[in-house]
C-alpha cells in the first residue's frame, strides 16, 4: 500500500454535504445491494411479461459499464501488513520490525508483530476473498521467512506456509499473484550492506526471486518483482519516514534508486531462468500520473510528456532502458553511476505492468516552456480521503492506464492497488456504512471501464485492501479494507463496500 505519510495523519472532515450524501445513497440504491448481483444483470431474452412492459418506462438504467470478458477482480495485501507471526517458524527480522519497535516512528507505537494474524488465519481470509466473488488475490512473500538473513540456506517452514496458502487459494478457485518484495527487507541485509545502498542487495534479491519462482511457478503464474520502488526508496532512504529511516544525501539516494531498478531487472532474469516456461513477470509501481486539466489534444500531449518525466527514475528507465535527458540533467553531479549492461538488465522484457493508483500526481496543461507542460497546484479545498495525501481524482485510473499504454505499450496492465481510507465506524449491530468508499469505487471504476472500452489492455483490478491492516507509519489508525478489523479480537466484519464490490465482481460491471 502506498502510504505517503509526509503529511500528518489528522483526518480531514467529510467534504460531502449531507444533502449530497442523501442524493448519493438514493441513486446508488445501497439498500438493494446484496450477496448476489442478480438484480443488476440484464437479459437479452424477453419474457412475455417483459414484452408487455416494453412501452413502459424502465425502472433501471441500461448497464453499459461492463468490463471485458475474463477481467479479473481481486484484492491485495502485503506480508508485513497482515501476516503477524513475527517470531514464528524461523522468520528473520526485517527493517520494519526494527523501525516499528523504535519509539516515535509509528503512530501509537504500533507494530506488525500480530497485525491481522493472517499467518494463522489465512484460510478464514481466503473465504472472505471467495465471498467477494474475487477470482484473484495479490499477496506478498516475506523475504525473511524464506531467507532469514536475506541469503544463505532457505527456511523450509517459511516456504511451507506459502505452499499451503497457494494451494488453499487454488482450491477455492482464486488465482494467486505473488509480489516478491513489499518493503520488508531482511534486517541482516540492511546491517551488512546498508540495504538498497549496495548492489549486493540487488544480487541477493535476484537469488531469492529465482528460488521462489522455482518453488511456486508450477502454481503461481504471475510474479511481481518489487512493489512501489519510488515509495520504499524515497520515504525509506530519502525522507527517513519509512524503514529503515535513513536520510541520504542526493548522490547516495540516486544510487539507491538505481540499485532498486537493477534488482528488478536481475529478478526478471532470475525468474525467467528458474520459473516454469509459462510464468509471467512484471512489477507493481505507484506510477505518477499527470492528468490533463482539459481533455484536448494539446493538454493530453502535455500530460503524456509529464507522466514520462514524473516516472523517469523508475518506470521510465525500466520500460525504455535509459534515463531521460531531463532526469540526468536535474541530477547533475549526483546522477547515479551505471553501465550500458545494467540498463539492458533493468529493461528486461516484461509480460505485464502493474500500476498502483490512488491519486493524480498533478493536473497539467500545455506550455511553451522547455518542459512542454505546466503543473497546476491543487486547490486547498481539493477533496481527499481521511488520508490527507490521498487527493481524490477518479479520472486518474483512466489516464494512468491510457498513458502507460501510449508511452510503453505493455502487453497487459493490472491495477495492482487502488482504494481509499475512511472513518469506518462499527455500529452496535456490527455494521459499517462506508458509503464514501462506494462513492470512490463507483467513480474510479467508471473511469477504468472507460479506458478498457477504448482498448487499454487492463486485465484486472486489485482493491487495496482486503482487510484493514497495519498501514505503515500510520499504524492501525488508517482503514482501507473491504472488511473491518477489530484489533482487540481480530474479528473481521464486512463493510457495505464489500457487498458493493461483490455485486460488481459478479456482474463484471460498474453498478
Amino acid at each position: 500500500m502506498k502510504d505517503l505519510k509526509t503529511a500528518d495523519n489528522a483526518e480531514k472532515k467529510e467534504y460531502q454535504q449531507q444533502s449530497n450524501r442523501r442524493d448519493f445513497v438514493k441513486s446508488a440504491g445501497l439498500a438493494t445491494l446484496a450477496v448476489s448481483a442478480t438484480p443488476f444483470l440484464f437479459s437479452s431474452c424477453d419474457t412475455k411479461a417483459e414484452t408487455d412492459k416494453k412501452d413502459q418506462p424502465s425502472s433501471s438504467p441500461k448497464n453499459n459499464l461492463e468490463f471485458p470478458k475474463g477481467f479479473l477482480w481481486g484484492t491485495a495485501t502485503a506480508s508485513y501488513q497482515v501476516e503477524g507471526a513475527a517470531n514464528v517458524d524461523g522468520r528473520g527480522m526485517t527493517i520494519w520490525d526494527t523501525f516499528s519497535h523504535t519509539p516515535g516512528k509509528i503512530a501509537n507505537n504500533d507494530t506488525g508483530d500480530i497485525a491481522c494474524d493472517f499467518y494463522h488465519k489465512y484460510k478464514e481470509d481466503i473465504q472472505l476473498i471467495k465471498s467477494l466473488n474475487a477470482k484473484s488475490y495479490r499477496f506478498s512473500i516475506a523475504w525473511s521467512r524464506i531467507f532469514p538473513d536475506g541469503t544463505g540456506t532457505p527456511n523450509q517452514k517459511g516456504l511451507d506456509f506459502y505452499n499451503r496458502m497457494v494451494d488453499e487459494l487454488l482450491a477455492n478457485g482464486i488465482e494467486p499473484f505473488a509480489t516478491l518484495y513489499h518493503w520488508d527487507l531482511p534486517q541482516a541485509l540492511q546491517d551488512k550492506y546498508n540495504g538498497w545502498q549496495s548492489k549486493e542487495t540487488s544480487k541477493a534479491f535476484a537469488d531469492y526471486a529465482g528460488y521462489m519462482s522455482e518453488k511456486l511457478s508450477d502454481r503461481v503464474k504471475h510474479f511481481f518483482t518489487l512493489n512501489e520502488l519510488w515509495t520504499f526508496i524515497q520515504l525509506g532512504y530519502g525522507d527517513g519516514v519509512f524503514a529503515p529511516g535513513v536520510k541520504l544525501p542526493p548522490a547516495e539516494l540516486y544510487q539507491a534508486r538505481h540499485h532498486a531498478v537493477l534488482a528488478h531487472g536481475l529478478a526478471v532474469q532470475a525468474i525467467r531462468a528458474h520459473g516454469k516456461t509459462d510464468t509471467k513477470v512484471g512489477l507493481a509501481e505507484n506510477v505518477k500520473v499527470a492528468v490533463p486539466y482539459i481533455e484536448t489534444a494539446e493538454h493530453i500531449k502535455a500530460a503524456e510528456i509529464a507522466t514520462r518525466e514524473f516516472n523517469a527514475g523508475y518506470m521510465t528507465v525500466i520500460m525504455e532502458g535509459k534515463y531521460t535527458d531531463a532526469f540526468l540533467k536535474k541530477a547533475g553531479a549526483d546522477a547515479p553511476k551505471f553501465t550500458d549492461e545494467e540498463l539492458k538488465i533493468i529493461s528486461s522484457l516484461l509480460d505485464f505492468v502493474g500500476i498502483n493508483i490512488y491519486n493524480p500526481e498533478s493536473y497539467v496543461k500545455a506550455s511553451s516552456n522547455a518542459d512542454g507542460y505546466e503543473k497546476i497546484p491543487f486547490a486547498k479545498s481539493h477533496p481527499t480521503s481521511t488520508s490527507k495525501w490521498e487527493l481524490l481524482g477518479p479520472e486518474t485510473l483512466y489516464w494512468g492506464a491510457k498513458h502507460v499504454q501510449k508511452l510503453w505499450n505493455p502487453k497487459e496492465i493490472y491495477i495492482t492497488e487502488n482504494g481509499m481510507s475512511g472513518t469506518d465506524e462499527l455500529t452496535s449491530d456490527n455494521q459499517i456504512y462506508d458509503t464514501d468508499r462506494i462513492l470512490f469505487l463507483r467513480g474510479y471504476l467508471t473511469q477504468l471501464q472507460r479506458a478498457t472500452a477504448e482498448g487499454a489492455p487492463v486485465k484486472g483490478y486489485f482493491y487495496w485492501s482486503l482487510v484493514d491492516n497495519f498501514e505503515w507509519a500510520s499504524g492501525y489508525g488508517i482503514r482501507f479494507g473491504l472488511y473491518y478489523m477489530d484489533y482487540k479480537n481480530l474479528k473481521r466484519f464486512p463493510k457495505l463496500s464489500a457487498e458493493y464490490f461483490r455485486a460488481m465482481a459478479q456482474a463484471n460491471s460498474v453498478l
